[in-house]
């Protein structure tokens, strides 16, 4: 048997676990922007992909798996326009608010689902495939703002030897904001207020914080 026959199989396999993966996912990510993810069942969504449900339970084991499937592909793309933009940035406050747009442009396309989205991640099962990769973008998130406070700081002349430490601080602080302003829809927090103006001064006193604390680390 040559090597080329041999793998044949498994290359076969292989395409059909993805073939079904990604009309899962189109399937889950057409519904869900139709009908919200309250207005969507797992055999609607088996139903449009042509799959059995058993099979739709082998690829996500929960409805809040598949929507964390489809945010995922969507948290991902933010991410990458958000620091696109950020580069165009020469102030740090600005900088940060740009890596944050995309993401708060996506979740504002479809709040319900955005609100089950951060509930999934933050209250999800720990077994959860989809939950990992959710946490990681969200890690990703944070180190990216990290990275830009320490280096304006460095840039700056503000060194110290916690200068990492304390921006990843305050990179989580900035997506802690960013979370309740997400879930704002569900929760009915500061009624009245406007959402964006209220997450742009909160960055901005994350970010004089943090300047502020290095300062303070050098004298």
């Amino acid at each position: 048997m040559s090597a080329s026959s041999e793998f044949a199989p498994v290359g076969r396999r292989l395409r059909k676990v993805h073939d079904k993966q990604s009309r899962i996912f189109e399937a889950a990510a057409a519904l869900f922007a139709e009908h919200g993810f309250h207005g969507v069942t797992t055999q609607q969504i088996s139903d449009r992909a042509e799959i059995a449900a058993g099979t739709l339970f082998r690829y996500a084991a929960t409805k809040g798996e598949l929507l964390l499937m489809v945010y995922n592909e969507d948290f991902r793309a933010a991410l990458t326009d958000g620091a696109e933009s950020a580069r165009t940035q020469a102030d740090t406050a600005t900088a940060v608010i740009a890596m944050l747009r995309p993401l708060l442009e996506a979740g504002e396309r479809h709040p319900g689902n955005t609100v089950v989205y951060q509930r999934e991640l933050l209250f999800g099962s720990p077994a959860d495939r989809y939950r990992c990769e959710g946490l990681a973008l969200v890690d990703r998130l944070e180190t990216m703002i990290a990275e830009r406070l320490a280096a304006d700081a460095r840039a700056g002349g503000l060194e110290s030897e916690k200068v990492g430490e304390q921006a990843l601080l305050a990179g989580r602080s900035v997506f802690a904001a960013v979370h309740l302003l997400l879930a704002r829809p569900a929760t009915g927090a500061h009624p009245g207020h406007d959402a964006r103006a209220d997450l742009r001064a909160q960055v901005a006193q994350i970010v004089a914080g943090f300047f502020a604390t290095v300062e303070r680390k050098n004298e």
